[in-house]
């Protein structure tokens, strides 16, 4: 992947600064955690679809990063499934949490904060979608798809030197390290984590397991 455009590195310089982003520190694969503890919301939010908390037996974590192929993948390949058997149908609850693994996913990720809520999961849907073309040209390619958005050169400008939102994106994916996870997508179902490219068979066997 090319490095950030010169523009892109100057107008997030001052929310990126002190926030390097750098591999995660856990040296063993996730291994199964408390529930309640993973639950916690953080302070920004979690990002939520399917049955609201305490409705359903089944809750699933997703720490994903938006420049990743893998995660891109998962969500080309089984979320329509899942989604559609299982989110839309509140059997389940799903949370996706952030965890960029380099600047154009930090700046993807402050961008899909920033916009109306409704507009997060799509504009997530669709840097997983146009992953190989936006990430060309991070600069142009993630102002283009936020003004799909509503945003405008100005908002968009200002989001990208908002330092609490980046503090917070920041502090989801330290927690995803707290956890455990130390690459993307991990999967947490109902604590028990599972890594890379999961099947939709697979997560449908965990998922039934536990309803």
């Amino acid at each position: 992947m090319k490095t950030l455009s010169r523009r892109l590195i100057l107008l997030a310089g001052a929310a990126l600064a002190g926030l390097a982003i750098v591999p995660a520190l856990a040296e063993e694969a996730a291994k199964p955690v408390d529930p309640a503890e993973l639950l916690k919301p953080p302070a920004l939010g979690d990002m939520a679809l399917g049955a609201d908390e305490g409705a359903t037996k089944v809750t699933i974590v997703e720490y994903a990063s938006a420049t990743c192929p893998h995660c891109a993948a998962f969500h080309k390949d089984v979320w329509p499934k899942l989604k559609a058997d299982y989110v839309d149908t509140k059997k389940i609850r799903f949370i996706f949490r952030e965890f960029p693994l380099n600047d154009p996913a930090l700046a993807a990720f402050m961008i899909a904060r920033a916009a109306p809520k409704e507009s997060y999961f799509p504009l997530i849907g669709v840097y997983f979608d146009t992953l190989q073309t936006w990430a060309q040209d991070p600069a142009t390619g993630l102002l283009n798809i936020a003004k799909q958005a509503g945003f405008s050169q100005e908002k968009f400008d200002a989001t990208l030197k908002d330092v609490n939102l980046a503090k917070g994106i920041m502090e989801i994916r330290d927690g995803g390290v707290k956890f455990g996870v130390k690459g993307t997508p991990t999967f947490f179902i109902n604590g028990v984590p599972f890594e890379g490219e999961i099947t939709y068979d697979a997560m449908k066997a965990e998922i039934d397991k536990q309803l």
